[in-house]
Order: structure tokens, then C-alpha cells, then sequence
């Protein structure tokens, strides 16, 4: 079974990492000191490769494979995704350069070039993100067609245990197979039960099925127990699907207290203080290019709102933000002034746009003084859209998990708004979003809706037409 050749396959996998990293200060070597330092007869990079700087290699590689053994990236886990990989890589590939850097600083080893390492540097990381791109292509070939499985037995014929089979069905690249469930016998008769609760003691004796899922349903937690202690008598890998798995979210956090093990599901990565300074650093910084570079534009808009109608430039209107707190929230007027601001929702034929208004809605550029928002920490550039008092009374009536968006600042854009959930859309599907980002926060995450934002995420579904008349 595939626990036997494992650990063999996790050392192979270690040593193919040292060859490409050996490799790839041979060829940054190479390309830095011969072929673009013009040094090709005197085969500088041979030289190089000679006394100190095979040693400092040597002590490289090895402190990139350990940082990436820290990192978790041998473990036997298949369900790690090659993002979360190729940034512990990423990673792994900055630390090492950088405590390299500092090693030939300290001990002035002069014949050691910094163009070389940090030629390695890249060079090293991009080759092995690229090996495992190709692994994972070969390995998911072969799982898809029965090859490098990982049997396991299913303990629970309910829900549960379908929807698990059905999850490793709809991603064969895992290379999970199920060798039979246990417990009550299925009313329909396509689970493969080989026994109830009891039999598995006997299953697993002289066994080599990799793992055991448990997937009790909740009537049947007496279970959870027994079917743990057997796991371990037989010295079986166990993992256990809860019974609220539903409500979990998809990264939750457990705290210890004393022998007590306390699951919080509303924790998300911008509770981290790092995460938070790193988040609103980046508002800061890229809000506030964006409000000198825009700046020509915002005073032309400014002009152009103020002879369209009578009224103020700027529509200020009350929002509900982080932790509940109100704010007032700016966009360019593009509306005749009305009555209806704190609880009308415009539509796309709303008699309340002005023609220029309208056009602003279109290209969303009636938001950019949201960036006065952002800087001065009402919103951020990326988060939920805020919505007015009215609506949140509404919606948190109506629409389960509405207010766990109120978690984190909300944005000018949002994963909601790039998936085109914007304006009179569907509120359920527009949370979901939400809180999908919430719980799966990252500064690349940010970084990707900021860039589908700018390619295309800035235009509505809205049509340019003018109105015909006041509003009420």
C-alpha cells in the first residue's frame, strides 16, 4: 500500500529538490559570470564553483530543504493545494538568500558573487515550483485512471459519508479510494457496507488500508469513541468528518483551554495583527497613489457633477462598517437630490439618475472618493460592500450569515463584485462571496480583485440612459 513506499517516495522527492538546487547554482553560475559577464575563456563560473562557494552552497541547500520540511511541504498530505506549495517555496527561497546574504557579508567572502546568488536564488525557487507542477500532472494522470491510490475505509453510511465519497469522486486527482463503509445498512443500496459499527475490529486486522474517515451522523456519536480506540489499536491513520460539518468554516482556529479544545468558527486571517498592519499598509500605500494620480480626473468630475444638477459634488450617506460601526460613505452625486437616499435601492432604470450620474454608475467611477474612505481607515481598497442601516436591518433578518461580513472593513471592491454580484443582484449569492473571502483572506487574494478589478471588475451591468423627470 501506498504507506509502505512513502517515506521512501518523501526522501527521493528531498533529494530531487537537492539535485535542482545544486543544479541551479551551477547554471546561475554560468549564465552570471560566463555568458553575461563575458568571461567565457577564463570559465569563471568553474572557479566559482571551487572552495568556499561549494561550501556555502552546500549549507544552502540544506537549509532550504529543512525550511521547506519545517513548512510541511514533505508531508504526506494530498490535499495541500500547490498555491499554499509554491508560496511555502517562495518563502523558504527568501529566508535562505537572505541569511546566505548576511553569511557572506559577516565573514567577507568577496569571491562569492551577489549576482550569482541572487540569480540562484530565483532560479532555484521557479525550478522547483516548476518539478512540481509536472508531479502533480503526472500523479493526477495516474489517480485518475485507479493508478497511486490511498485506500480507506468510511465509517458511517450517512450524509455524511456521501458527501465525502461524492467530494473524492469530483477530485479523482487525490487518488482516494474507498474500500467500504461501515455501520447501518443504506436504505439505497450503492454504498459498499461491509459490516456495521462492530465489524471493523475485524477489517482492520491484518489490513493495510491507509486511513479511516470517520462520517458519524449526529444520532450516532457513541460510536466516535470505540471506532478511535480500534483505529489506534491497529495503528491506522484516523480522520473524522464532524457532524456540523456544514457550519464550519473553511479555516477555523482551536484555542486550549486547560483540557478543553474551543473551535472558533467566525475566526478569519485579518484577526491577526500582522495581517491587519500588512492589509492596511497596503491601503495606505496604494490608496494613496491612486488618490494623487487620480487627482486630475476627481477635480474634472467634481466640475462636471456640480453643473449636471443642482445639489452638492459628493452624495454622503450613511454605511455600516467594521464591527457594526456606521460611517459616512462618499461617492460623486449621481442622483437629483431626493428624499429617498438612507432607503431607496437605485435600479437600472431609476428616474432619480442624472444622464452624467448615469454614466458614473456605469463605469463605477462615481465610487473614487471611496478613496478618501480608505484613507482615512473607513473601508479598505478590497472587502465586502457596505450597505446602508435599512438594508442591514433587513438583510440580517433574511439572509443567513449577513452579518459576518461586518467582521472586516468593507472595500470599494470585493471577490463579490469581480464575480459580477453587484448592484441589484442576489443578496445570498453576493454573501457567500463575502465571507468566502473573509475566511480565505491573503495579500495575493487582495492583489488578484484589485487586478480583475482593473480588467474589467470596474463595469457594471448598468445601461447609460438619462431620466425624465424629479424624483419623488
Amino acid at each position: 500500500m501506498i504507506k509502505r513506499n512513502q517515506r521512501l517516495l518523501n526522501i527521493l522527492n528531498m533529494f530531487l529538490d537537492a539535485f535542482i538546487i545544486a543544479a541551479s547554482y551551477a547554471f546561475a553560475a554560468w549564465l552570471w559570470l560566463d555568458l553575461l559577464g563575458g568571461d567565457t575563456g577564463n570559465y569563471a563560473s568553474l572557479h566559482s564553483l571551487g572552495g568556499k562557494s561549494v561550501l556555502a552552497g552546500f549549507l544552502y541547500t540544506f537549509m532550504i530543504l529543512f525550511i521547506l520540511a519545517l513548512l510541511g511541504v514533505y508531508n504526506t498530505t494530498r490535499v495541500v493545494r500547490l498555491k499554499r506549495e509554491a508560496l511555502s517555496i517562495v518563502g523558504a527561497s527568501l529566508i535562505g538568500a537572505l541569511v546566505l546574504g548576511s553569511a557572506l557579508f559577516l565573514f567577507r567572502l568577496e569571491d562569492f558573487s551577489r549576482g550569482v546568488l541572487a540569480l540562484f536564488t530565483i532560479t532555484s525557487a521557479v525550478l522547483l515550483i516548476i518539478k512540481r507542477m509536472i508531479l502533480r500532472s503526472i500523479l493526477s494522470y495516474l489517480r485518475e485512471r485507479d493508478y497511486n491510490q490511498k485506500h480507506v475505509y468510511v465509517v458511517g453510511t450517512g450524509r455524511l459519508a456521501r458527501q465525502y465519497a461524492q467530494s473524492l469522486q469530483s477530485e479523482k486527482q487525490l487518488g482516494f479510494s474507498i474500500a467500504g463503509f461501515f455501520g447501518q445498512a443504506p436504505q439505497e443500496g450503492d454504498l459498499r457496507v461491509l459490516g456495521g459499527f462492530a465489524d471493523l475490529d475485524a477489517a482492520l486486522e491484518g489490513s493495510d488500508v491507509d486511513e479511516v474517515i470517520i462520517a458519524i451522523e449526529a444520532g450516532e456519536t457513541e460510536w466516535i469513541t470505540s471506532v478511535i480506540s480500534l483505529c489506534e489499536k491497529h495503528g491506522t491513520k484516523v480522520g473524522i468528518i464532524p457532524f456540523y460539518n456544514d457550519i464550519i468554516p473553511n479555516h477555523p482556529t482551536i484555542d486550549i483551554i486547560g483540557n478543553t479544545k474551543l473551535i472558533n468558527l467566525r475566526s478569519n486571517p485579518l484577526e491577526n495583527i500582522g495581517n491587519a498592519l500588512i492589509k492596511r499598509l497596503g491601503d495606505l500605500l496604494i490608496g494613496g497613489i491612486l488618490l494623487i494620480a487620480l487627482s486630475p480626473l476627481l477635480l474634472l468630475l467634481s466640475v462636471l457633477v456640480k453643473l449636471s444638477s443642482p445639489g452638492p459634488v459628493l452624495f454622503k450617506q450613511r454605511r455600516v462598517g467594521r464591527n457594526k460601526r456606521p460611517f459616512m460613505m462618499l461617492k460623486f452625486r449621481s442622483m437629483r437630490v431626493n428624499d429617498r437616499e438612507n432607503s431607496g435601492w437605485t435600479t437600472d432604470a431609476d428616474p432619480r439618475r442624472t444622464r452624467l450620474g448615469s454614466f458614473l454608475r456605469k463605469l463605477s467611477l462615481d465610487e473614487l472618493p471611496q478613496l478618501v474612505n480608505v484613507i482615512r481607515g473607513d473601508m479598505s481598497l478590497v472587502g465586502p460592500r457596505p450597505e446602508v442601516p435599512f438594508y442591514v436591518d433587513k438583510f440580517k433578518e433574511e439572509v443567513p450569515l449577513y452579518m459576518v461580513k461586518h467582521q472586516v472593513r468593507p472595500g470599494i471592491t470585493g471577490w463579490a463584485q469581480v464575480h459580477g454580484y453587484r448592484g441589484n443582484t442576489s443578496i445570498v449569492k453576493r454573501i457567500e462571496h463575502d465571507i468566502w473571502y473573509i475566511e480565505n483572506w491573503s495579500i495575493g487574494l487582495d492583489l488578484k480583485i484589485l487586478f480583475l478589478t482593473l480588467f474589467g471588475g470596474w463595469m457594471n451591468k448598468e445601461s447609460v440612459r438619462a431620466s425624465r423627470g424629479e424624483s419623488a
